[in-house]
């Protein structure tokens, strides 16, 4: 090749270099993403509500707030462990905040009962919202603060606030569990009383989820 070619050739490379990194956005604008983990008995229950809200990237069931290292699903069923079943949702804050999902959380549980939810029995199915920063459980005391004072319940909410500790997925039969299973998943929901019991609680606003 000619020299005179290929230094245009090498000229129009680096020109079109420079065009595709003046378009490309900067790396401060891609997409922020934060974690939070909430604690609202069988977690098969709790993937759906969050999965459904824009901006929501992924949730992942596992076990968390216990005194075992890489805990199974018999291990924490059986109890003993101190764990609790949980959903860990990694959410872009640009599109939906820290707040809007402690809104969800609380209208898909039962904040009034210790150490169980709905048919499950145990400190497993305990409730709790786990907070990965002094902001989320800054935000997290507010909104029971606020649910306390409402008068929407007679009766004291229950629901633990903490700082969240490791977090350990489930195995993965149970991720994505009511997509992957939906008979089983809503036959175990109903007879579980879970749907029902939400709306005594919270009517028109039970299970619902932001967009």
């Amino acid at each position: 090749m000619p020299a005179r070619t290929f230094a245009v050739l090498l000229g129009l490379t680096v020109a079109l270099g420079a065009a595709v990194a003046q378009t490309a956005p900067p790396a401060a604008a891609t997409a922020k993403r934060s974690v939070a983990t909430f604690a609202g008995g069988c977690f098969w229950c709790m993937e759906p509500p969050f999965d459904r809200i824009k901006g929501v990237a992924s949730t992942t069931s596992g076990y968390i707030g216990g005194r075992v290292d890489n805990p199974t699903y018999r291990q924490v069923s059986s109890g003993g462990t101190g764990h609790t079943e949980a959903v860990q949702v990694v959410y872009d804050p640009a599109q939906v905040s820290y707040a809007q999902l402690l809104h969800v959380f609380w209208r898909n549980v039962d904040p009034l009962v210790k150490d169980r939810q709905f048919c499950d029995r145990g400190d497993m199915y305990r409730t709790a919202i786990f907070a990965h920063d002094p902001e989320q459980r800054r935000l997290a005391e507010a909104s029971k603060q606020e649910l306390e004072k409402s008068g929407r319940f007679k009766q004291p909410i229950v629901t633990e606030i903490v700082d969240a500790p490791r977090f350990y997925a489930a195995e993965d039969y149970h991720q994505d569990y009511y997509l992957k299973n939906p008979t089983q998943y809503k036959f175990y929901r109903w007879n579980c009383g879970r749907d029902q019991r939400l709306k005594e609680l919270w009517g028109a606003e039970a299970g619902g989820e932001t967009s």
